[in-house]
């Protein structure tokens, strides 16, 4: 009789088998500083207001299958130039799938710089691609020789740029990502998953960029349990990534609690407008305590490097005192003895700034 293990072995791919799983840890009772997520809940005067807005929903009906409202109230909210097409995801997670798989075919390659989000090497190696990731340098800067020389050696299908960086926070040289952008063969997609905690964005250069595609996401605004995420572009592009979009994938709640979030939008802003302003401080308290090195952000968290060879240790020290954060030490060898945190209310960051000089003495 064929055991399991061994119909698993034959049946799926090794590259497959081979992958570790997204693992997102139950954070129990622990401040939550680990997943970029804003930290404040919806205020209690919108909510009223929120349930009577679904309240006549039709739940036994399929959703509107183009998210017409929603898709029109990001257009105008994201400034998506009028030319631009759209396409929503569940997530830009599901987005960035769509992409890699309207370009899957044997041989074609997926490039990145890395350390980056790692949903693009995942997904490509799901989909049967090889994967490129091409180091930063140390400071984690685009090497932009390096990374045009990989793009004329390798022709990738679709180069991922994340601006700001997930997860060291920075942004990429503007001029580098234009030189990357006018030497890809294929699709360069620029991940603007941070947006809201910079002032820098790619959106105005869609239209002058045939091969240029943007993504966005409302999950770090205050709406990760919405999973909306948006991807704008050429029609003619975004008509083919459209082929692989399941059917239905905006549920009906939310395309009616995205559609009303948006008209309160300015509560968000604000929101959002604190955490800048909470992420500046606590980036300077950072940097005040000598053990670390700090890294710049532009995005809703930061860098740090701890004392050579104590981040595992800090991590769990941390953990004990009551703070979840990301222990990144392990994952790939330019992120060696690094952790990141999210910012948080200005109290939530007071108890970890605490922690953390506890854990490390």
């Amino acid at each position: 009789m064929t055991s399991t293990n061994d119909r698993i072995n034959q049946l799926v791919r090794p590259e497959i088998r081979a992958l570790q799983a997204y693992h997102v840890p139950d954070p129990g009772k622990l401040i939550k500083l680990d997943a970029m997520e804003n930290p404040y809940p919806w205020p209690e005067v919108l909510l009223d207001d929120w349930l009577a807005e679904l309240r006549p929903v039709s739940l036994n009906r399929y959703p509107d299958p183009q998210a017409t409202v929603l898709k029109q109230a990001l257009h105008t909210l994201l400034r998506v130039p009028d030319r631009a097409a759209v396409i929503l995801g569940n997530g830009s997670d599901e987005l960035i799938q769509m992409i890699i798989q309207v370009v899957a075919a044997p041989g074609r390659v997926i490039m990145a710089p890395e350390p980056t989000f790692v949903m693009y090497r995942q997904i490509a190696v799901v989909c049967g691609l090889e994967f490129a990731g091409i180091p930063l340098r140390k400071d984690f800067s685009l090497d932009t020789e390096t990374m045009l020389a990989a793009i004329e050696a390798r022709q990738p299908a679709v180069v991922f740029l994340a601006y700001p960086n997930n997860p060291t926070g920075n942004l990429f040289d503007r001029g580098a990502v234009e030189a990357i952008i006018a030497a890809a063969p294929g699709l360069v997609v620029v991940d603007e998953a941070y947006a809201p905690f910079t002032d820098h964005s790619f959106m105005p250069a869609l239209e002058t960029n045939a091969n240029l595609l943007l993504l966005r996401t409302l999950s770090k605004a205050g709406f990760a349990g919405l999973r909306l995420g948006l991807l704008a572009g050429p029609a003619d592009w975004l008509d083919e990534i459209g082929k692989t979009r399941l059917p239905y994938n905006i549920s009906t709640l939310n395309q009616v609690t995205g559609a009303f979030a948006l008209r309160h939008y300015e509560v968000f802003a604000a929101q959002t407008d604190s955490l800048r302003s909470d992420r500046d401080s606590l980036l300077a308290q950072l940097q005040a305590l000598p053990e670390l090195t700090v890294f710049p952000s532009q995005a809703n968290f930061i860098l740090l490097r701890t004392p050579a060879g104590t981040a595992d240790a800090v991590f769990a020290a941390l953990r004990q005192r009551g703070v979840l954060i990301k222990n990144l030490n392990g994952s790939v060898p330019a992120l060696a003895d690094c952790l990141r945190v999210t910012v948080g209310t200005p109290q939530e960051n007071a108890a970890f700034l605490d922690a953390l000089q506890d854990s490390l003495h």
